[in-house]
């Protein structure tokens, strides 16, 4: 079998157990088991299938069994291990993909024999380090020569709890050893959970799992995040098959009868949602923000007269036309809005760090999860005693995580000693304003360092999957960050209402609407509802386009707080876009008597006249809107539209011309004109219209050749035939096309 029909035999296999056909399941198993030729998983598979035909002859016999269906399970549940555990070991011998070829190769470059002999070499050195004062300048090269012996075992403790396949009983108790609070070595900690994370993301393992969940209840806050971070993901991936292990749902209760515990779940999968907003706000920087920054640098550069400025007296007075500059490209609006999300923990580093990835310390895996410390080889020149300041003043406000801080440090090793003095500097100056908002920051929300330690470690992981040069061999963690609301995980965590309830407003704050009405429905169905759920309902509906169901989500809304403006105003917007225009003007007319002599209420109603065919009540409506406002772009568009509508040109005409004297006149306006001049018979000023309408849409010919078809009644019915439709579009063609 080559690795494709491994893959499908083994799909065909999972699909089997879930749908309950184990016999099925049990032969797309044994066709694996056959291939692999490993005798003991093979046995294991025969007596799977003799305990279930022994429990399917207790059946046909009569016999009432009440642990029937919890031996169904377990058999279901020890399948999808057992096929998990073959398919593992078929992969080793098939696959040329990223892991199993570091699995292949990882037995050969082992120093230590087993991981025993590596935990005792590592107590070692961390025995010598600390009975080494790092202070002394003449400990200095020992200290640097333990420090890099300690660091090149690290890559191997954690390729044993990456790549193993089944732990032995001396992995589990070493990874036990370290995870206790007595070990002193503080990098191996969360560096192991997470080499567990990724062997348990590559294969379910409910034992391994087991050490997953011990390390979420650890006192060590890193261990305990990153534990927690990869229990999310991992039971997304494997949500399917957790009904079969109660002990796992035994434990997940256990996790979640604990406040603090509970508080973190939420912390992190909110956090794991706003991953999805990463990308966009890196799109955004790229084709955004940069590009217009390049071309707005020599309008800039122009206006800065640096002579004059040095010399000047108003040294510090930045200059005003400075500012005028970015606010008219509308750059600064749009780092407004980076600023806005980065308060709000949006990761707006990433397009930023994803270019420093290419140093040689990160050729190595496991480093791409290593807690950042100052200590480390790579980084050890930058933090002399005299400059402990700057550490504390990027490290200690964890704005980075840890994977940008070494490409941060790395980067700063690159540059020129004078260049690099004057980081430094500029730092120290810096530092104790840092140290004492995080003192502030910490007094005030205990929890801050845990949201921040899970929010440090979502954001490597996220490099690693999107960054990693072999990242195509790796199933991408993060393509289930909108689905962790559909696991039994989040039923469990959501026992408390309020849990939910959160996590649907991030939803729906983060304008993921299609995941906050799932939860929005569930809580309608588990409690009394609200008006303000039902009018996010509404609104989320109205965003996704379902009209109906908006317009039915904010009725209740309304009979449960009746004459809110909002929400009356929503319904007639309903109305209106579902063409029942008699019910839209109702609504309009009582938001009008809420909040009376509203222009918006009043020019909706009059646009609900004009589209449901009362072109008459729509221009009275629209003339006193213009009499009390006459530079009303909107009303004359509206007057010159609705007069063409009933016939009169010269008046359609005449406003029409105010509407194009107005420079913010659109490419519809353009087309309108078009309209007009052409059932004047005035042709060749129809033409010139319409081109004008075309270049304002960018010359998208699809675009505008639609909106004139749309139109094609309204010309007929001022003597313009289909014929002559057609006659103008070519011509308008042939000139755009310059023959």
């Amino acid at each position: 079998m080559d690795i494709k029909q491994i893959q499908a035999t083994y799909q065909s296999a999972l699909r089997s157990l879930l749908l309950g056909r184990l016999k099925q399941a049990f032969d797309h198993i044994g066709t694996l088991s056959d291939e692999l030729q490993n005798w003991g998983l093979r046995e294991q598979l025969d007596m799977l299938q003799l305990n279930y035909r022994y429990m399917l002859q207790y059946y046909i016999d009569g016999v009432e069994d009440p642990e029937r269906l919890t031996i169904y399970n377990k058999l279901v549940g020890k399948s999808f291990s057992l096929a998990e555990e073959i398919k593992e070991n078929l992969y080793i011998q098939n696959s040329t993909l990223f892991e199993y070829t570091r699995k292949r190769y990882f037995p050969h470059t082992r120093k230590y024999a087993d991981s025993q002999q590596l935990f005792a070499s590592l107590k070692e050195l961390h025995g010598q380090l600390e009975m080494l004062p790092t202070q002394a300048e003449q400990h200095r090269e020992e200290f640097k020569r333990l420090e890099t012996a300690y660091e090149s075992l690290l890559p191997e403790l954690f390729g044993i709890y990456w790549l193993s396949t089944q732990f032995t009983q001396s992995d589990k108790a070493v990874f036990q050893h370290i995870t206790s609070p007595n070990y002193q070595g503080e990098l191996e900690k969360p560096l192991i959970v997470s080499a567990l994370t990724l062997n348990l993301w590559r294969m379910f393992d409910e034992e391994k799992l087991m050490l997953l969940f011990d390390c979420c209840t650890s006192q060590n806050p890193a261990i305990k995040q990153r534990a927690l971070v990869g229990l999310c993901f991992i039971l997304t991936k494997y949500n399917r098959f957790l009904s079969y292990f109660p002990m796992i749902r035994n434990r997940l209760v256990l996790l979640a009868d604990d406040e603090h515990t509970l508080e973190n779940f939420r912390n992190i999968i909110m956090q794991i949602i706003g991953t999805t907003e990463t990308e966009k706000i890196s799109r955004k920087l790229q084709e955004e923000i940069l590009p217009e920054i390049a071309k707005i640098s020599p309008k800039l550069n122009s206006k800065a007269d640096v002579e004059n400025l040095i010399n000047s007296d108003d040294w510090e007075e930045t200059n005003p036309q400075w500012q005028e500059i970015i606010e008219e490209s509308g750059v600064a609006d749009k780092l407004k809005e980076l600023s806005e999300l980065q308060l709000e923990g949006a990761d707006v580093y990433m397009s930023t760090f994803s270019m420093l990835k290419t140093f040689p310390f990160f050729n190595e895996l496991s480093n791409w999860f290593l807690p950042f410390s100052a200590t480390h080889s790579s980084v050890y020149e930058l933090f002399s005693d005299n400059d402990r300041n700057m550490l504390n003043s990027f490290v200690g406000s964890q704005v980075m995580c840890n994977s940008d801080l070494y490409s941060f440090c790395l980067s700063i090793l690159q540059m020129p000693s004078t260049q690099r003095n004057m980081l430094k500097q500029s730092f120290k100056m810096e530092s104790e304003q840092f140290d004492e908002m995080k003192k502030e920051e910490n007094l005030l929300t205990p929890e801050t360092s845990s949201k921040n330690l899970s929010k440090q470690y979502i954001q490597d992981l996220f490099r690693f999957f999107k960054l990693y040069p072999q990242k195509k061999d790796f199933t991408d963690m993060f393509e289930s960050a909108l689905l962790l609301h559909k696991t039994q995980l989040f039923d469990i965590l959501s026992a408390d209402c309020r849990f939910k309830t959160d996590i649907a407003e991030y939803y729906f704050s983060k304008k993921l609407y299609p995941q906050a009405l799932e939860l929005f429905n569930q809580i309608s169905d588990e409690q009394k509802p609200t008006a303000a759920l039902c009018q996010k309902t509404g609104y989320a509906y109205q965003k996704t386009s379902q009209l109906e169901k908006a317009l039915q989500a904010y009725l209740k809304a309304d009979v449960i707080q009746p004459d809110d403006l909002w929400t009356v105003k929503k319904i007639a917007l309903c109305y209106r876009l579902l063409e029942q225009y008699e019910k839209a003007v109702e609504f309009y007319r009582h938001a009008d008597f809420l909040n009376p002599g509203e222009r918006s209420t009043q020019m909706q109603i009059a646009n609900c006249y004009l589209l449901s065919g009362k072109t008459k009540e729509a221009l009275n409506l629209y003339f006193k809107l213009d009499a009390e406002q006459e530079d009303d772009i909107k009303v004359q568009r509206a007057i010159a539209w609705a007069s063409f509508l009933a016939g009169n040109l010269t008046q359609a005409n005449h406003y029409m011309l105010k509407v194009l004297n107005n420079a913010s006149h659109t490419a519809q306006d353009c087309m309108n004109a078009g309209h007009l001049a052409w059932c004047d018979k005035d042709r060749k000023t129809a033409l010139a219209h319409y081109r004008k309408s075309l270049e304002l849409q960018s010359d998208h010919w699809d675009s505008f050749q639609e909106a004139m078809l749309q139109d094609a009644g309204h010309l007929k019915d001022n003597g313009i035939s289909a014929d002559e439709i057609q006659l103008m579009l070519d011509e308008i063609q042939y000139l755009q096309a310059g023959s």
